[in-house]
């Protein structure tokens, strides 16, 4: 085989090879970004970005949202700030008992939850809230009695 028959067929397998690439790109492509999003939500539903101590949040509520993915409340507290609230995912949500109609904004609300670790973000999970004396328990594992 001379040289350049050996260049050519040396460029064809390393063409070829490039263009089998380029055709797998679009379905690499495609999965990463459908892993993406699962990344984000696996870092937002764990509690390592709260403390391990539960803390009680009084106040009135401000607002109330039961859009996926997960019901929350906008609680002002006594001192003025307003506080998000996250509850448990949807389903957990409704066994607790709590629904868009288990409450009002104005009602007054006590939440046990875990703060965030950022001390200057007002935002926590509610373990359970407490509105018109009726208790609903999103996560009642979590309640050391």
């Amino acid at each position: 085989m001379s040289i350049t028959n050996e260049c050519r067929t040396v460029s064809r397998s390393f063409f070829s090879t490039a263009c089998e690439g380029f055709h797998r790109l679009p379905i690499l492509l495609c999965v990463l970004a459908m892993l993406l999003p699962t990344t984000q939500a696996v870092a937002h539903h764990g509690w390592a970005w709260a403390e391990e101590e539960l803390s009680e949040l009084e106040g009135t509520i401000a607002e109330i949202s039961m859009a996926p993915p997960h019901p929350a409340l906008r609680v002002k507290a006594q001192d003025g700030r307003v506080w998000r609230v996250d509850l448990g995912n949807p389903n957990q949500t409704q066994r607790s008992g709590f629904t868009g109609d288990a409450a009002q904004v104005g009602d007054g609300i006590t939440v046990l939850g875990n703060r965030t670790k950022e001390p200057n973000e007002a935002h926590m999970k509610a373990v359970r809230i407490t509105v018109g004396g009726k208790q609903y328990d999103m996560y009642p594992e979590r309640i050391k009695q």
